[in-house]
């Protein structure tokens, strides 16, 4: 090891590896945040064939997204700071394993609760594993601007293109073998992190131990589980329904306590510090407001290959492959050579004027649009968008941070990403049904002819992607004027 980090008295510090290993380090790390963002997509295209294969109710089908949803959603901060106290790369390793173990159970699972209790179990080892991985990232590529920023230029990518490869092997993975192994795949990916992480990535110190602040996690806990709950039950239940506001409600009165909590502890599993400094604050914000956008991409693009045009499930997710390359170039250009010289102020902001210039394209879509014409371009722009905001604004998120922190920030990452997915997917459903629900009144007389039905789900289709655009622009202003201009400097986490 080329040197040892020291860490505050009751902190888990981490070793640093020499500059071999840390590249070493980052492929591992970067596996394990490609099983974070392939289980929350993977699965959906399996649900048909293990519905059918279980016999379980088109409403019991969501709770196989959802139960993961919640379970990773409400854990998160909890896992981070789990990984401050008790070791970054100890709470890795049980990550994987509960994952593996999780994912082999959901593979063989022969009724709908074992299924459910699998997708629960992926749910919480996910938010253990997440801000374990970027929080070791953030840790092991601390004091160099430039390795740094190749580090999360190749991390961000992974980020951005997760989802989408996650539609596509889940086709494929179904198409060609079987629904159970869009959960089987874990073993093979956790295997390979698992093996590497034993090998590779720094082993934490031990010192003594401060205790877990017991009320500030449990109210955050909770806090996020309404939170979570009530807007994933909107789409169901509408804003007014008693099903959504109630779970919202509590959230948030329960997320208030928290912050009234962790202002009074002495030791706080999230110090406000953390999200009162401003860069780290405006990459919280940035991230979750984004976070609404992009799932409009690939929800109701989704939906429109395969509904409207008639694409099948691989030929969706093929689909999606030059996206996958636009990101992968623009994290890269962005995290590695740009961010270190520009900071994330401008880079974020031109990202997500890209991503809204995508989300407008789109919005000219219709029944008989072709890829080549109508799609193509429109994906090309909105990847180079997302490559640009993913991987400068995790950069800036987990930048400067002290190092007793470096868990709890990164669980943000994680955590704001995820709300604003939850916020997006409800807020676009509603916008979508609302259009919908317009169209047919409008055209009662032939709302049950074919073509009245595909135009009134293009009407919300065309609505959601305009909200997306404006989402975006939102999420530009917000980087332009909460970033300041030019470059983050390194501060050793020490």
């Amino acid at each position: 090891m080329a040197s040892v980090s020291t860490e505050p008295h009751g902190h888990a510090a981490q070793r640093r590896p020499d500059a071999s290993g840390r590249w070493l380090a980052l492929g591992v790390l970067s596996l394990a945040q490609l099983m974070d963002v392939l289980d929350n997509t993977i699965v959906n295209i399996a649900l048909p064939s293990a519905q059918h294969d279980l016999g379980f109710s088109s409403a019991d089908r969501q709770w196989i997204v959802t139960g993961y949803t919640l379970a990773f959603g409400s854990l998160l901060l909890l896992g981070g700071r789990l990984s401050d106290l008790f070791g970054r790369r100890r709470m890795f390793l049980i990550g994987v394993i509960g994952l593996l173990l999780a994912s082999a159970m959901g593979g063989a699972a022969a009724s709908f609760n074992a299924l459910l209790l699998a997708r629960i179990g992926q749910g919480t080892c996910a938010a253990l594993l997440a801000p374990a991985a970027l929080s070791l990232l953030s840790v092991i590529f601390s004091d160099q601007a430039e390795e740094r920023g190749r580090a999360f230029a190749v991390f961000g990518a992974v980020s951005g293109v997760g989802g989408v490869l996650g539609l596509l092997l889940g086709g494929v993975l179904t198409e060609t073998l079987s629904w159970r192994w869009s959960l089987y795949v874990n073993l093979i990916f956790g295997a390979v992190a698992l093996l590497g992480a034993l090998a590779f990535l720094p082993r934490d110190d031990s010192p003594q131990r401060m205790p877990l602040d017991l009320s500030g996690a449990i109210a955050a806990t909770l806090g996020l589980l309404g939170i979570v709950s009530g807007l994933g039950n909107a789409a169901a239940n509408g804003w007014s329904g008693l099903g959504t506001l109630g779970p919202l409600l509590a959230g948030l009165g329960l997320m208030i306590t928290f912050v009234l909590i962790e202002h009074h502890a002495e030791q706080p599993m999230l110090p406000l510090r953390i999200v009162l400094d401003r860069t780290r604050g405006g990459a919280y914000l940035t991230l979750g407001v984004t976070g609404m956008g992009m799932f409009a991409v690939f929800l109701f693009l989704s939906y429109y290959l395969q509904d409207i045009l008639k694409f099948g499930p691989i030929l969706s997710g093929a689909a999606f492959l030059p996206m996958i390359g636009a990101v992968v170039v623009s994290s890269i250009v962005s995290g590695a050579a740009l961010f270190p010289r520009m900071g994330p102020r401008w880079l974020a902001s031109a990202g997500c004027g890209l991503a809204a210039v995508g989300m407008a394209m789109f919005t000219a879509t219709d029944a008989n649009s072709s890829y080549a014409a109508h799609i193509l371009p429109p994906l090309l722009v909105s990847g180079l968008g997302f490559g640009m905001i993913i991987s400068p604004v995790q950069n800036a998120a987990t930048s400067g941070v002290q190092h007793q922190d470096a868990g709890a920030a990164s669980a943000l990452v994680s955590a704001a990403q995820q709300i604003g997915g939850a916020i997006g997917i409800a807020v676009f459903n509603s916008l979508s049904s609302t259009a919908i629900a317009a169209h047919t009144a409008r055209h009662a007389a032939s709302a049950s002819r074919p073509a009245s039905i595909i135009d009134a789900t293009l009407a919300g289709n065309h609505l959601v992607f305009g909200a997306a655009c404006g989402v975006f622009l939102c999420g530009g202003i917000l980087a332009a004027l909460l970033f300041r201009s030019g470059p983050i400097a390194p501060r050793p986490l020490a």
